[in-house]
């Protein structure tokens, strides 16, 4: 088994900056990768959208809505991603949850609230 434990949610405004961490424990082994997702308001788990993610050797991918804007990191030996908010825009407001997948199986975490408002 694979526990996710999700931090740094909150709330801002436009133009601030947010950074979230994700620390996977328990059976954790092999190459694994690491992603944030997010859930909307009004959109269903089936909808939730993916943010961006990294490979153990650190190969990032970042979907077009938040490229130049996050930065996704890791540390291995600590078995934690680092996403890095910047310019944060109201439609950034979502439920952001963090997935590892670790043979074969996928883990979710509990979900951290990003709420963008002025």
């Amino acid at each position: 088994q694979v526990q996710l434990e999700e931090s740094g949610g909150g709330l801002v405004q436009p133009g601030e900056s947010l950074k979230l961490s994700c620390a996977a424990s328990g059976r954790v082994f092999g190459e694994n990768t690491m992603a944030w997702y997010r859930q909307a308001p009004g959109k269903t788990r089936d909808q939730r959208d993916l943010v961006a993610d990294i490979t153990r050797a650190g190969d990032v991918f970042y979907s077009d809505s938040v490229k130049g804007r996050f930065t996704l990191s890791r540390d291995n030996a600590k078995n934690t991603v680092y996403l890095q908010m910047s310019s944060l825009k109201p439609e950034d407001t979502a439920v952001y949850y963090c997935r590892i997948i670790v043979g074969g199986y996928i883990y979710w975490g509990q979900g951290t609230q990003v709420t963008v408002s002025s």
